[in-house]
């Protein structure tokens, strides 16, 4: 099947969100597919990565280059779950109480260094994470859509961090990894830098919105009408069970986890110009929509094992169909 002109102009969009946000963020492309294919499927991302790897500088070029409302929360060991929802404030001059809303009522969330507040803060981000919303004194209060959050965190400081729990990760329906960059990459880097480029003023580097909520709406449409084969779906459950029988794991994939690997090789599939599901799209995703839904057995750690040999190991015993 090829694809329609609708859907082509809707890509389009989305190769020119990507180009933009090529102005200000150089050798991570993956990253930035990984954030498209987020936004396309109504998920969360977690960035980790060592500092200065551009992180941030990713998710602002990124909300730069869309007509959506953002916000940015560093989080820090005092910081309150009222701080990041909000909180019912008194008024002397109506004599009652009203709801003033905090920084997770946007369109994109940047929770920068989500590991470095307490796990009750941490906490504050689940409902609206998985129901889009907020609970307040009995009340919900709903959030704008779009709504996405995008976290980061240092894989290697451990003082003044907290671990993010189970159901913490869970909520995210992709993790990246941001590595060092090649030397190239960091030339062209510094290159820019030595050039002017200010990575505090994105407008001075030419960013600008170049894709609507309404070509996102699009594009989710035409994501949810990618066709999944029969054949594509059990390859999925067979992954997902293959890591729940693997010896070096102390926890597989959830039933959870395999709905998010359907909706991300879709994603992929569309993005790559296709209304199907190839399970080359499904192996593209594995690593990045399941390596934080599982958890290692301390002895698999201390033989050297990653969560990704295991997911190799895995992708290369279950049978691929034809």
């Amino acid at each position: 099947m090829t694809q329609d002109v609708s859907q082509t102009s809707a890509v389009e969009a989305f190769m020119r969100v990507r180009s933009e946000v090529a102005k200000a963020v150089v050798g991570q492309d993956s990253a930035v597919t990984t954030l498209l294919i987020a936004l396309l499927c109504r998920g969360h991302v977690l960035l980790e990565g060592v500092p200065g790897v551009a992180k941030t500088l990713l998710v602002r070029s990124l909300a730069a280059s869309l007509e959506v409302d953002t916000k940015r929360v560093q989080f820090t060991p005092d910081l309150m779950p009222s701080d990041i929802t909000g909180s019912l404030m008194y008024s002397t001059k109506s004599e009652e109480f009203s709801f003033k809303k905090g920084p997770v009522f946007t369109n994109l969330l940047l929770a920068d260094e989500i590991n470095r507040t307490p796990p009750k803060t941490q906490a504050a981000l689940l409902e609206a994470m998985e129901e889009r919303q907020v609970s307040v004194d009995g009340v919900a209060h709903q959030l704008p859509t779009p709504f996405m959050v995008i976290a980061t965190q240092n894989p290697i400081e451990h003082a003044g961090t907290y671990q993010l729990p189970e159901a913490q990760l869970d909520r995210f329906l992709l993790k990246v990894t941001l590595p060092l960059p090649e030397r190239d990459v960091e030339l062209e880097v510094l290159s820019r830098h030595a050039q002017g480029f200010d990575p505090r003023n994105l407008a001075g580097a030419g960013i600008g919105a170049v894709a609507s909520i309404a070509d996102l709406d699009t594009a989710r449409e035409q994501v949810a009408r990618v066709q999944v084969s029969s054949e594509v779906l059990a390859y999925i459950i067979d992954i997902v069970r293959a890591t729940r029988q693997s010896p070096s794991l102390l926890m597989g994939a959830s039933p959870r986890g395999a709905t998010a690997l359907l909706a991300t090789s879709r994603a992929w599939a569309w993005l790559s110009g296709r209304t199907f599901v190839t399970p080359d799209d499904v192996k593209a995703l594995a690593y990045s929509t399941l390596g934080h839904r599982i958890a290692l057995r301390s002895e698999a750690e201390l033989e050297g094992v990653t969560v990704n040999n295991v997911l190799a190991t895995v992708l290369n015993s279950v049978p691929v169909p034809r």
